[in-house]
């Protein structure tokens, strides 16, 4: 289905999330589910379109029901160009990571706004040259997310009394296994305060296709920054998802509260040229 064949119902929804570890499901009013459909990146997952807040708003877990694409294998570009043909223009993005600083604690929320990528091998772009593309874009990503979103959900989150954090910078590492000790280290050498396997490629794909975008990262553990690898707050899957099962309700209401707080009719400054990026909507549509 290309823009041009969404229906009228589908071109109401202003705003997408996207589900990270832990987060598959998302209550939202008059839910149905979208089937999988064919994209010219392959399958597009099933979509839950649904009213959250008095928005209309798409739903995707990013690793599928039952936690079941490990980092590498999740199909980004498919899954962002499927919920952004039905016209979302507002990305809201959530990811479990573990903490590289000593001021981010289990449960904690922070609104990332800097990456640094150790990923590889990984689609990271739409106009890879490809034959039926839109040509080679180089898109200006200095600050991946948006800024004005991150102030919108700092606000409302520190309203309702939630623990979070303004900003983060993010090493996004491959996966799926996680961080030695060493390239903890590394990573807050770096500058980094969060470790994460997905924010990349998905903050740059979503913006090649010109979404405003947020992101709420939770914090679910310590990796192995302290070298203290006895450490209750040490990193394992276990942790991670006891953790995200506690704060999914909190998470709920996080994403509820931003939806709610994101001006009608938001949209960013264009980073790529708006008509190159109509062409390639109107074209993914043909796998």
């Amino acid at each position: 289905m290309s823009g041009a064949e969404q229906s009228q119902d589908d071109a109401s929804i202003e705003v997408a999330v996207i589900g990270g570890s832990g987060f598959e499901e998302l209550l939202l009013g008059g839910a149905t589910t979208l089937p999988p459909r064919e994209s010219r990146w392959g399958t597009v997952p099933e979509i839950t379109v649904g009213d959250l807040a008095g928005r209309r708003v798409a739903f995707v877990p990013r690793h599928g029901v039952g936690h079941r694409l490990p980092p590498h294998r999740v199909n980004a570009r498919a899954l962002l160009w499927g919920v952004r043909s039905l016209g979302a223009r507002v990305l809201v993005s959530s990811n479990a990571v573990g903490g590289l600083d000593a001021a981010l604690h289990p449960g904690d929320l922070v609104l990332t706004d800097q990456l640094i990528d150790r990923t590889h091998g990984r689609a990271d772009t739409y106009f890879d040259g490809e034959e039926g593309g839109a040509g080679v874009q180089h898109l200006p990503f200095a600050e991946p997310y948006d800024r004005r979103l991150r102030e919108i959900a700092l606000e409302v989150l520190t309203r309702s009394g939630e623990r979070v954090h303004p900003a983060g910078t993010s090493v996004v590492i491959q996966g799926p296994r996680f961080a030695t000790a060493a390239e903890a280290d590394w990573h807050r050498a770096m500058g980094a305060q969060l470790v994460n396997m997905t924010q990349l490629p998905e903050a740059a794909l979503a913006a090649e296709l010109g979404f405003a975008h947020v992101n709420i990262a939770i914090v679910t553990d310590t990796d192995t920054e302290h070298g203290d690898t006895e450490s209750d707050t040490s990193v394992t899957a276990e942790r991670v998802f006891a953790v995200m099962a506690q704060a999914r309700p909190r998470l709920s209401a996080a994403v509820a509260a931003i939806v709610a707080a994101i001006p009608h009719g938001y949209t960013p400054a264009p980073r790529l040229s708006p008509e190159v990026v109509d062409r390639l909507l109107a074209s993914g549509g043909r796998p």
